[in-house]
């Protein structure tokens, strides 16, 4: 656990600034938080890669949640660098330390890969959400193409080794939809990055 504490933030940090800076990656997280309003919980935040992308109107106030207390170091730091106000919480998606009902807007993005149950994550983003609150999420997940989808079988367990966790072959919008209405959804494939984390979906949601 000492190890990934350290090693998490690093990892995140090196392969994820050139990752961000490509216009297609920011113009998706920008459409994701556009309907962001109220107060706003972001689960499993990483070291902040969203934070730059909110709405500068509409937040009243915005959480940032992660199960690692160096990720949130650096989530704080990249939200002083923007001039973004946050609070910090350390939680995981299996438990979220707040009441029922506590927020308009819930985000999460390309976290439910890494959750060990899916069911009980998006549980706990129900849970939290005012009844007539919004889900927002950009998730990467298994592909509709048969012969990419059996690669990213063939793969998962390397890339689960190497990736903190994440599994990239899971039916997510699927698991989404059983706990969720979904409102609007798009699904596509990032223009890079390794093949079988390419699939996405992004999407909004109500309870």
């Amino acid at each position: 656990m000492v190890v990934r504490e350290r090693l998490a933030p690093i990892v995140t940090e090196l392969l994820g600034r050139a990752y961000e800076r490509q216009p297609f990656v920011r113009d998706r997280r920008l459409q994701l938080l556009a309907p962001a309003e109220g107060r706003v919980l972001e689960v499993g935040a990483g070291t902040g890669f969203n934070l730059p992308h909110y709405p500068p109107a509409g937040v009243t106030e915005l959480v940032v949640t992660d199960a690692l207390d160096t990720m949130l170091r650096r989530a704080g730091r990249r939200a002083a660098e923007v001039g973004r106000r946050i609070e910090l919480r350390r939680g995981s998606l299996d438990s979220l330390p707040f009441a029922d009902a506590s927020f308009d807007t819930v985000v999460g993005s390309l976290v439910l890969c890494s959750v060990e149950d899916q069911e009980r994550a998006l549980a706990e983003i129900r849970r939290v959400l005012r009844p007539d609150g919004r889900y927002l999420f950009l998730e990467h997940v298994r592909s509709e193409d048969a012969g990419l989808a059996r690669r990213q079988d063939r793969y998962e367990g390397l890339w689960k080794a190497v990736a903190f966790g994440c599994h990239p072959n899971r039916d997510t919008l699927a698991r989404i939809r059983a706990t969720f209405s979904v409102e609007e959804v798009e699904r596509g494939e990032m223009p890079s990055g390794p093949r079988i984390v390419r699939p996405f979906v992004l999407g909004r949601a109500t309870a």
